[in-house]
């Protein structure tokens, strides 16, 4: 559906009472009801589950998981880290939070890999293994995914930039060289950045091609970017859950490696004798 959820739902005629009483609550709550599950969704407005299923289908969703999908689309990146401990509270109060915690990093995978782009993550690789030089930017929360990558891609190549906000230089001043035939990898999740947008500006309008990560097609990285790969993230409280996007970070790493040109094997061996020579890791005896 491409309308507002909320307009979509105003605009539904002949309600029953049950459908009233869904209608209502998400008008007035949908920052908490983006993050229910059918079941609990029905327990607060005393229907039965099977009564908020159709209401979805009614809507115009495939499935209540789409239309949750769509609500939290709408109010992620709207909401303060306040609010977000707010709504966390009254999902987990009655449950068990390390469950819910694991249950929802799985589902976020399995969505990534339903909704990932097979030739979009190709090209991603053709421009990555290509690029005369290749900035990684990510603040934030999304600098854990940017210094992973850059430490696995600095293992494979010797133009890599990972730009973040521990460098002594501003943002900006990290990326002033980039040029035609850089590549610019922009890492953003809800709430977006605002100097990634205009980091990403500044890439695009210098000629690097720009490869965006992130949870949707209505996130802003997805408008800037020449190539976008899309992840799965969830709220959990203050902070944002990352397991989806790491594993699609895990899979560029493998597939660039696979790619690259020149011998990755000797590459290795000089560093495990570096490492070995500096003791670098514990050994342990076997």
């Amino acid at each position: 559906m491409d309308r507002d959820i909320l307009t979509a739902i105003s605009s539904m005629e002949r309600l029953s009472k049950s459908q009233r009483s869904i209608a209502e609550y998400i008008h007035v709550s949908y920052d908490k009801a983006a993050f229910m599950t059918a079941g609990r969704l029905a327990a607060v407005t005393g229907v039965s589950e099977s009564t908020v299923v159709r209401f979805a289908q009614e809507l115009g969703y495939g499935s209540y998981p789409e239309m949750r999908r769509a609500l939290q689309d709408m109010v992620r990146g709207r909401l303060t880290s306040v609010q977000r401990i707010q709504v966390a509270r009254e999902l987990m109060e009655s449950g068990d939070i390390l469950q819910h915690v694991l249950s929802s990093d799985i589902d976020q995978i399995k969505m990534t890999m339903d909704e990932v782009s097979g030739e979009d993550f190709d090209a991603a690789v053709s421009s990555i293994t290509g690029a005369k030089n290749i900035y990684i930017f990510g603040l934030r929360s999304s600098s854990a995914l940017a210094h992973f990558m850059g430490f696995y891609f600095n293992l494979l190549f010797e133009n890599v930039h990972v730009v973040g906000e521990a460098s002594a230089l501003e943002v900006f001043e990290q990326i002033l060289r980039i040029s035609e035939g850089d590549v610019f990898i922009a890492l953003s999740f809800p709430r977006y950045s605002k100097r990634t947008i205009r980091a990403m500006r500044y890439a695009r309008d210098m000629g690097a091609g720009v490869i965006g990560i992130t949870d949707g097609n209505t996130s802003p990285v997805a408008k800037l970017a020449d190539i976008c790969l899309y992840a799965r993230s969830d709220m959990l409280s203050f902070l944002d859950t990352l397991v989806a996007p790491l594993s699609l970070v895990n899979a560029l790493i493998v597939a660039v490696s696979a790619r690259a040109g020149g011998d990755i094997s000797s590459n290795f061996e000089r560093l495990e004798r570096v490492w070995d020579e500096y003791e670098v890791y514990e050994k342990t005896d076997v």
